[in-house]
C-alpha cells in the first residue's frame, strides 16, 4: 500500500495498493525501530525480530499502532494480509493523519465481509479538516503492487486545500464496526471466528522526516534524483487507473448529485480521476 505526494513535479496524492495473502521478502524497516503500540495491550504484537506486525480483534477490544515519525512528503510502502475468512463487521484502517481540529488526512478502510464476498476498501482525503471525498472499490482481486486506485491533484489554484504543510504520521487500527461496516450494519461480527488478526510486513518510508519544526529536505525544490520526488502517472498507469476505476469502484462522491444539491464540488469538475 502506497500514499505519496511531492512538493511540485507529482502534486498529487496517488494511492495504489499491494494486499498479498502471501508475503514475499523485501528490504524493510524494523516494526520496533519504526512504530509504537497505541492501544489494544497484547493485542498489538511485533514479531519475528521486528519484522512482524500483528493486530486483533476479540470481543473486548481491537488494536492499532503509530508511527514514530512524522511524514512531510514522501512515499510510504507497506505490505499488508488482511482478516482473512469470514471478517464481517471488522474494519482495517490504515491511515496517514495530522493533528487539530484543521488536520489533513488520507484514509483506507478495508470493510470486512462474509467468507467469498470481496472486501470494500473505503478511501477519503482530508484537507484544512475538510473530508467528504469518498471513493470505495471492490477488493475482488489481488492488485499488484504500484498499481493505482486514486488520484487526488493539487487544484489549490481554484481555491481546493491540498496537504503540502501537515506532516502527518501513519496509524492503521483492527476494530469492531459492525454497527455500519457491512451491509449498513446488517451483518455483524460472529464472535465464534475470533480474534480476528491483520499482518503487516515490509515497511519502507522515503520520505520527509518531519522534526523540531523542520524538514530533512533540504528544501522544496524538486531533486530528479530521488525517485518519489518526480514520480507521476505515465500513459500505462493512466490506463490502469481508469480501469480500476471502471470496473472496481462502487461510490463516487463526484457522482453523488443528490448528496450535493448545491452543485459537485470543485475539483469534481476539473479532474478526470479523483
Amino acid at each position: 500500500m502506497e500514499a505519496f505526494s511531492s512538493p511540485k513535479v507529482s502534486s498529487f496524492l496517488l494511492f495504489s495498493l499491494f494486499v498479498s495473502s502471501i508475503m514475499a521478502a523485501a528490504s524493510a524497516g524494523n516494526f520496533y525501530q519504526d512504530f509504537d503500540l497505541t492501544w489494544g495491550d497484547r493485542r498489538a504484537r511485533i514479531l519475528d525480530g521486528g519484522k512482524l506486525l500483528m493486530l486483533s480483534l476479540d470481543k473486548a477490544s481491537g488494536s492499532g499502532f503509530q508511527s514514530k515519525k512524522e511524514y512531510l512528503f514522501g512515499r510510504i510502502d507497506i505490505q499488508l494480509k488482511l482478516v482473512p475468512g469470514n471478517s464481517a463487521g471488522t474494519v482495517t484502517a490504515y491511515y496517514l493523519s495530522s493533528q487539530g481540529q484543521a488536520h489533513d488526512e488520507i484514509d483506507f478502510e478495508f470493510l470486512g465481509n462474509l467468507s467469498g464476498d470481496p472486501y470494500i476498501l473505503h478511501t477519503n482525503v482530508f484537507t484544512q479538516g475538510k473530508g467528504n471525498r469518498e471513493q470505495q472499490f471492490y477488493l475482488c482481486i489481488f492488485l499488484v503492487d504500484n498499481f493505482p486506485i486514486r488520484e487526488f491533484a493539487n487544484q489549490e489554484s481554484i481555491g481546493v486545500p491540498f496537504p503540502t504543510s501537515q506532516p502527518m504520521r501513519i496509524y492503521s487500527s483492527l476494530w469492531n464496526a459492525d454497527d455500519w461496516a457491512t451491509r449498513g450494519g446488517l451483518v455483524k461480527i460472529d464472535w465464534s471466528k475470533a480474534p480476528f488478526t491483520a499482518l503487516y510486513r515490509n515497511f519502507s518510508a522515503a520520505a520527509c522526516v518531519w522534526s523540531g519544526g523542520s524538514s530533512s529536505c533540504a528544501s522544496n525544490a524538486v531533486n530528479p534524483n530521488i525517485g518519489w520526488q518526480a514520480q507521476g502517472l505515465d500513459a500505462k498507469s493512466r490506463r490502469r487507473l481508469r480501469w480500476v476505476q471502471k470496473y472496481y469502484m462502487i461510490y463516487n462522491y463526484c457522482n453523488d448529485i443528490k448528496r450535493f444539491p448545491e452543485g459537485l464540488p470543485p475539483e469534481c469538475r476539473r479532474s478526470r480521476s479523483l
